[in-house]
């Protein structure tokens, strides 16, 4: 549905029109002031706070949001109040003993929760140390709708209030929050009460606590104190992060125009894992899984570093664009998690060129993106959410990448220095409050001097990827013309009902000259570019759409493929294979563009085609195409390969170092037996030296050993796993038990999940891995052992976990098997994961039937 730009500016986080099952607005929190102490050995804690709230009308009860706690006693203005919980809907109602009067007052709890074994609320992370010995590090994860399990609030975004917390930790541990520490308190017993200094005002998932044998290392960048607090003796390894912080604090805080506002910002590495996220932008400690910030030098590979540095540019581009303004609702999630994804390949395009950040999403999140848009289980990146699973399900592809790309359609369109000027005057405008999208667009609008919303909603608003495509090319008197049609591109038949957008568009020649368009509506409009020679469509790839030529323009591409800028490239390789697994288009143009990619192309060309061809195997599985598709995706990569070698040369290029790392695991997976008996080598002196791989190619060295493994191989990764001291390491070799090609060895995976020799995230993760190449398998024992498998999932992964292990399936059987389980166990409101399951599964099957003559012609040849 489309709304009136006036209405939506007119919204305010008071207005009264909420979502189902939002608190009324009656009653808001100014302060909370919380204590807790964790008993980490039991697995529960206690707590007490008091709330300073404002009654803007006269009440005699206050609702809140609890979940999952015992409240022991309640208190209005120092008065008993009488609780009532409701474990369905997250709430507690208070009755007051007489009607609040308009004002300030407080309201008090006691309670006692669980720590839990999963990443949710206040949870655990157990881990072993370097001398054998266990340790169990404390912390919190609320996002989204999860800091209701650590004490009762107002558990919504737009409920922003201060925050004094204290917490009580064992007396040798470290204790950490937001805000720095303003006193440590030895206590009688022992313990040290840690009291934090008073927060600014922020939304309660944003609120975080950890503790545990930790270690802290800082440095100042300006005014603030940066700093990594690890496991004891990996404190070093956050020295990359440390510095990449350093250079981007410096980017964001120009940038926004806004200086970073709180005294420290940590970063927190725990030792675990999470079904559901890698790192959490918890304002001022924000929270990462071991292995997305720390650097280990022996064991990680170049693609790991890269990632860790775009991690850390995601999170802290929140501090700013989620923490200090912050959608009003989670409809409005894109607005963090979109513009956060931009961000990051942003400022590491600025900060890191090597990386050409810029032409790597075009083959990356923008496929990624278009992947799931172009099917029936698209949604609007302004989604309606109403339920807590319905929360969860919103963390997507659409919100992370398809918002990412539309902003920077919108940066493209507009230019760089005045989209910026838009995003200052947004976060001066909105600082420590709450939005909705509309205002982010009319503060652009202003910085542009025109309307952007005629555009933007046409790609927030509604769900789908328009298709351009261009006819009639010609050129006369030295002005080219051509005729450009709109409509919708789609895998599925859902996909392709008619629907248009305004377009932004830059088309251009390779003589140099290009022009700015808008395409609109379905009727074909023309359009001139000054000279002659190929026409490009989408010239830099900037407008989020599919491109595609008639069959001249086409073969012009097609000849002057390496003439073309590397974005151009990389997005008409990633088109062309799209349009053909539509059924737009012949497959055979997506391979007369591959041919085109020659020895010495761009790393990110070659990784594109290695992507392409796993996608093309990957459809016909289990059929007779699958060992010569295989041994084709040999035959083109392998030269590559032996190009540039299994060893890191000095002085290379690190998206070379990545190609390698793509080219080792495709050419292992694909059974390239010179990679696999390398791999087996490798993995083999490991008994000995636990960094025998070299760095730059662990990962894909223990994945080739592990698709490959026979069952006394799986003996020695499972040896492996259980001797690893690591954790980073430990939950890598866990997963990897799961990815056997053999599906004996797969069940001794499964069988795995009924012993305590691994953790509850492990089980999850591992569970996973078996879908990979066990869809079935894996689907099928998650449903007959439906009670131990959510046993370990994390709240917000519940409702589409189970169905997700069965979208890899090609079993004509398995939709229906998906749908008879979601009717027995899921409700109307929780069924985004079933959507995607069974689109995943249309849309494969789709595409394999589309493609199947031209890649049996191609095998052949």
């Amino acid at each position: 549905m489309k709304f009136a730009v006036a209405a939506l500016l007119a919204l305010s986080v008071s207005a009264p029109a909420l979502a189902a099952g939002q608190l009324p607005r009656s009653v808001v929190p100014i302060l909370y002031d919380i204590q807790v102490r964790p008993d980490a050995k039991a697995m529960t804690f206690s707590g007490t706070e008091t709330v300073t709230i404002d009654v803007k009308q006269a009440t005699r009860t206050i609702q809140l949001n609890a979940a999952d706690l015992s409240i022991t006693s309640a208190t209005f203005d120092g008065r008993p109040a009488t609780v009532k919980a409701d474990a369905a809907a997250q709430l507690l109602t208070v009755t007051l003993p007489a009607a609040a009067s308009v004002g300030r007052h407080s309201l008090a709890f006691a309670w006692t929760g669980k720590i839990n074994q999963s990443a949710s609320g206040l949870f655990a992370i157990d881990y072993a140390n370097a001398d054998g010995s266990s340790s169990r590090m404390l912390a919190t994860q609320f996002e989204a709708p999860d800091a209701r399990r650590f004490a009762p609030m107002w558990d919504e975004p737009a409920f922003k209030a201060k925050f004094r917390l204290s917490a009580v930790a064992p007396g040798a541990q470290l204790a950490f929050s937001n805000m720095p520490a303003t006193a440590i308190t030895k206590q009688a017993d022992g313990t040290q009460l840690y009291k934090f200094g008073e927060t600014p005002l922020m939304s309660s998932y944003l609120l975080f606590l950890g503790m545990g044998d930790m270690e802290r290392k800082t440095l100042m960048a300006g005014k603030t104190e940066i700093g990594i607090i690890s496991r004891k003796g990996v404190v070093d390894q956050g020295d990359y992060a440390l510095a990449a912080a350093k250079d981007l604090l410096a980017y964001y805080n120009d940038y926004f125009g806004q200086p970073y506002p709180l005294p420290k910002m940590d970063m927190i590495a725990g030792p675990g894992s999470s079904q559901f996220f890698g790192a959490m932008e918890n304002w001022g400690a924000i929270f990462y899984f071991e292995n997305e910030l720390l650097f280990d030098p022996k064991r990680a590979t170049e693609s790991a570093k890269q990632r860790i540095y775009t991690v850390v540019a995601h999170e802290m581009a929140h501090q700013w664009f989620g923490d200090l303004v912050t959608m009003a609702w989670w409809d409005d999630l894109w607005l963090n998690e979109g513009f956060a994804s931009w961000m990051e390949g942003k400022s590491s395009g600025v900060l890191v060129p090597a990386w050409k950040s810029e032409a790597a999403a075009v083959s990356g999140e923008r496929e990624g993106a278009m992947g799931i848009d172009a099917t029936s289980a698209t949604h609007p990146i302004i989604r309606k959410v109403e339920t807590v699973d319905q929360i969860g399900e919103a963390f997507d592809g659409i919100t992370y990448s398809k918002g990412q790309a539309v902003i920077g359609m919108l940066e493209s369109t507009l230019g760089p220095d005045v989209f910026r000027k838009g995003i200052r005057s947004y976060m001066a405008k909105y600082k420590y409050g709450n939005t909705v999208t509309e205002q982010l667009w009319a503060e652009l609008s202003a910085a542009a001097g025109k309307p952007v919303a005629e555009i933007a909603h046409d790609f927030t608003l509604q769900g789908g990827v328009p298709l351009v495509t261009m006819t009639g090319a010609t050129c006369n008197g030295g002005v080219t013309t051509a005729t450009l049609t709109q409509g919708r591109f789609g895998l599925d038949a859902a996909s392709k009902t008619p629907q248009t957008w305004h377009v932004p568009l830059v088309v251009g020649n390779l003589g140099g000259a290009q022009t700015a368009t808008i395409v609109t509506g379905a009727a074909p409009s023309r359009v001139t570019i000054r000279g002659c020679g190929t026409v490009v469509l989408n010239r830099g790839k900037g407008s989020y759409t599919r491109v595609m030529y008639d069959d001249a323009g086409h073969a012009a591409i097609v000849r002057d493929y390496a003439r073309l800028d590397l974005a151009d490239r990389l997005g008409t390789l990633g088109d062309d294979f799209a349009l053909a697994a539509g059924g737009y288009q012949d497959l055979s143009r997506y391979f007369a563009v591959m041919d085109k990619v020659g020895p010495d192309a761009d790393p990110l060309e070659w990784s594109s085609v290695a992507g392409a061809l796993g996608r093309i195997t990957g459809l016909y599985d289990d059929t007779p195409l699958e060992a010569p598709l295989r041994a084709r995706s040999v035959a083109i990569l392998g030269p590559v390969l032996a190009r540039i070698g299994f060893e890191a040369k000095p002085g290379e290029s690190p998206l070379t170092s990545n190609l390698r790392e793509t080219l080792v695991g495709r050419l292992g997976t694909n059974g390239d037996t010179g990679v696999a008996d390398r791999a087996r080598r490798y993995v083999a002196a490991l008994a000995t030296d636990p960094t025998a791989i070299p760095p730059a190619i662990r990962q894909p060295i223990l994945s080739t050993y592990a698709v490959n493994a026979t069952p006394a191989e799986w003996d020695a990764l499972l040896a492996l796993a259980k001797a690893e001291k690591s954790p980073v390491a430990k939950n890598r070799f866990v997963t990897l038990l799961g990815a056997a090609r053999d599906p004996a060895t797969a069940g001794r995976a499964l069988a795995l999940l009924k012993t305590d020799t691994i953790s509850a995230p492990q089980k999850a993760g591992l569970l996973r891995a078996v879908a990979g190449a066990h869809p079935d398998l894996a689907f099928d024992w998650a449903v007959a052992n439906r009670e131990l498998v959510e046993s370990f999932l994390e709240a917000s992964t519940r409702s589409g976990y189970i169905v997700g292990l069965g979208a890899g399936s090609n079993d004509p059987a398995m939709p229906g098997k998906i749908s008879t389980f979601a009717d027995k166990y899921l409700p109307a409101s929780s069924r985004g994961g079933v959507t995607r399951s069974l689109s995943t599964i249309a849309v494969r099957k789709a595409a394999a039937d589309q493609l199947r003559p031209a890649v049996t012609k191609w095998v052949a040849r």
